[in-house]
């Protein structure tokens, strides 16, 4: 034991700062590191190292390895950082303190020691040990390491990991780099542009034609809401509508775009599943929103329309927008107004129309649309639809 810290210190350090720092992402530098300690003779039953981010939407995400079930990614929610979940937990007290935290979980005493300790000794692990892994930028981020072997850690097991902490850094740093900036980006973009951007389009004028569904929301009467309700109100009722839409439209594997005003802008690519299913997909989350709970006091309207669109970059040489430009986006934006003049929850064009099954939708007649010479054919979306192949 007096000899594991030397003679599997440079072995481990090496990897972590050669080939996994290099080649591997987040999981699959912590799930190499643990099996090397474990093949090191550290007992470990299970390792979490956690990363603060810059994200409006998520307050952590890290990495959890454990023995049985190898490593997986996790995000943390933003409001997990104000429960007593965090508070006075380990992982605050090696942020705050940016120094490790050691403890046996054989004998915990009830209001001394944090729950996250009860809960992983109710689980079988026995030592825990938590330390800062400091990134170049200065922030610290926290690796937590526990053993269910009766007695705990040794206390050359526990060096040879504090050992290990800089070149966990020096490996974790980039793959944590590359997640927190692709991850943000999705956050504003959508996960299908983002993953544009990331692999290169963000020159000025790039674009690239698709064919998707496109799907617009748009709550009634947002203008004499904004006037009567108090705006913390407004602000609520804003936000749990934009959260049915999303998950709805992220549950059917579209892009939630844009957020115009009270409008949300939602692509669904065709792909090689060709426009039928991007419809089906389209019309099921449509359908899902609305029968979604939390919405039954959001009155909203919903178009659909399908054809060929252009992503791509626009704007001025020093700030540039990502979006979706085309006929087919033109024409949706045009279908919601006659879903609020008609009083229809949700309508489709023609074209969508057809790539739907015919109990699916309702034929409103032809009626005019802005811009358009002719009366354009309008269908009613019906909000009950199975999961058609």
């Amino acid at each position: 034991m007096a000899d594991l810290e030397n003679s599997h210190l440079q072995p481990i350090a090496a990897w972590l700062i050669g080939p996994a720092r290099k080649s591997l992402p987040p999981e699959g530098i912590v799930g190499g590191l643990a099996e090397r300690l474990v093949v090191a003779g550290v007992p470990l039953w299970r390792v979490r190292i956690g990363q603060r981010v810059s994200n409006p939407l998520i307050g952590a995400w890290g990495v959890i390895w454990t023995r049985d079930g190898g490593a997986e990614l996790y995000t943390v929610p933003r409001s997990m950082l104000s429960t007593a979940s965090y508070r006075g937990s380990p992982f605050e007290h090696v942020i705050t303190t940016r120094t490790s935290f050691r403890c046996s979980l054989e004998h915990l005493v009830a209001g001394r020691d944090h729950p996250v300790l009860f809960e992983l000794a109710e689980a079988g692990s026995t030592g825990y040990l938590a330390l800062p892994i400091e990134y170049g930028d200065g922030s610290v981020q926290v690796g937590a390491f526990t053993t269910d072997r009766p007695s705990g850690f040794a206390d050359p097991e526990v060096a040879l990991i504090e050992e290990l902490a800089p070149a966990i850094a020096a490996a974790l740093e980039p793959a944590a780099m590359r997640h927190s900036m692709e991850s943000l980006l999705e956050v504003y973009l959508g996960s299908g542009p983002a993953s544009r951007v990331v692999k290169g389009d963000f020159q000025r004028g790039q674009m690239t034609e698709a064919e998707a569904a496109v799907l617009v929301t748009d709550m009634r009467d947002f203008t004499g809401q904004s006037e009567r309700l108090a705006p913390d109100a407004l602000l609520d009722r804003l936000g749990r509508y934009f959260e049915v839409v999303v998950d709805s439209v992220r549950a059917e594997g579209g892009d939630v775009l844009k957020f115009i005003g009270d409008g949300v802008l939602s692509v669904f690519p065709a792909r090689d599943s060709g426009r039928r299913d991007a419809c089906l997909r389209a019309a099921r989350a449509i359908a899902a929103a609305f029968a979604h709970e939390a919405a039954r006091d959001l009155p909203f309207v919903a178009a659909l329309h399908v054809g060929p669109l252009v992503y791509g970059n626009i704007g001025s040489r020093d700030r540039l927008d990502f979006t979706v430009v085309g006929p087919t986006v033109n024409y949706v934006s045009r279908l919601e107004g006659i879903a609020k003049a008609l009083d229809k929850r949700a309508v489709c064009s023609a074209e969508a129309a057809a790539e739907l099954p015919a109990e699916a939708v309702g034929d409103l007649g032809r009626h005019a649309l802005k811009g358009f010479a002719e009366e354009q054919r309008v269908f009613e979306l019906m909000t009950a639809i199975g999961n058609h192949p």
